[in-house]
């Protein structure tokens, strides 16, 4: 087989699939550039939430979702892949190289039927409903999250979950005291014809994006997302061994290959992440799961009801660097 010319047929379907990995606020934060059968994938921090996430930590983990997204695609297409992670000590945006592989000279990911539900994942963040999730299929995603080196820790006691959605309702609180991060959400507040951002009707869109920068909306955020976090049939944590930008890209890897299992399950999921993005309850969050390991993502996962509008992409041209030189 001549990888060559399959790479040529598919790479914008296997780059498209990349772009649909969610990332935090839509905000795509994504870029790519094919040069001679290699992709490029960087960081696009211009693209970065300063206040939500200033250290780009969701950041590098929204490009490692469109990072697994490309390989389960390309493995789909009958092809290999073969990744180097921050392969340039030098160049801290460029997050990984994909070069593509033939079957006769590397297997595909025996995970390739997950490429047919990348269309279908959604973040569902209405209530699930309430049937609970099979063991066998816990497990799975367990093992999906292990195979990509992260842990995902299933909070499996009453207790834990209330503790944990305590903190939840702690993180709503202190991110919408802060009158900067209710700014910065109402900036990522767009009509759908934009392809980016939190999507909100274009009639109500100013009022909308008014009232999130002008009151603080904590105490009842939270206490909807503690109800939310307490009914949840799963509620989750996702580590890392450490917590360095390879442990991020680590974790969105691991992150895309558990959402797109669990949606081959029929099962949703939507995040809750603001022990995590607080830095003062991202300890306590630790403890209270009783490992070493860094949490990264608080995750809930359920079945849902109801079909969901797809959420919006750019363009491919919008995220692609300079030009394809292999042509």
């Amino acid at each position: 087989m001549n990888a060559y010319l399959d790479l040529d047929n598919a790479i914008v379907p296997i780059l498209e699939a990349a772009m649909r990995a969610p990332s935090s606020h839509n905000t795509q934060p994504w870029r790519f550039r094919v040069d001679d059968g290699t992709v490029y994938l960087s960081a696009d921090r211009t693209r970065g939430l300063a206040v939500n996430d200033p250290h780009d930590r969701e950041l590098a983990i929204s490009c490692g979702c469109a990072l697994i997204h490309l390989r389960v695609a390309a493995a789909a297409h009958g092809l290999g892949t073969s990744v180097s992670i921050l392969p340039d000590p030098a160049n801290e945006d460029l997050l990984a190289t994909i070069s593509f592989l033939s079957p006769d000279d590397a297997a595909a990911d025996p995970d390739a039927s997950l490429a047919q539900h990348i269309d279908h994942r959604h973040t569902y963040r209405k209530r699930f409903e309430p049937r609970q999730i099979p063991e066998q299929v816990l497990v799975g995603l367990v093992e999906a999250a292990e195979s990509e080196g992260a842990t995902l820790h299933l909070l499996s006691t009453e207790d834990l979950r209330r503790q944990v959605a305590e903190l939840i309702a702690e993180g709503d609180a202190a991110h919408w005291a802060n009158p900067s991060w209710r700014r910065e959400l109402a900036s990522w507040m767009h009509p759908h014809r934009e392809r980016d951002g939190i999507t909100i009707p274009w009639l109500t869109g100013p009022l909308t994006q008014l009232a999130v920068r002008t009151f603080d909306m904590g105490d009842g955020e939270g206490a909807k997302d503690r109800h939310i976090a307490d009914e949840s049939p799963v509620l989750a944590v996702l580590c890392t061994p450490a917590d360095t930008q390879r442990d991020w890209v680590m974790a969105g890897q691991a992150l895309g290959r558990v959402l797109l299992q669990a949606c081959s399950h029929h099962v949703q999921a939507s995040f809750l992440n603001q022990p995590v993005q607080i830095p003062t309850l991202r300890p306590k969050l630790q403890q209270l799961l009783g490992q070493t390991g860094l949490p990264q993502m608080v995750i809930r996962l359920g079945y849902i009801d109801s079909r969901l509008p797809v959420t919006p992409r750019r363009e491919l041209h919008e995220v692609m660097d300079a030009h394809d030189r292999r042509r």
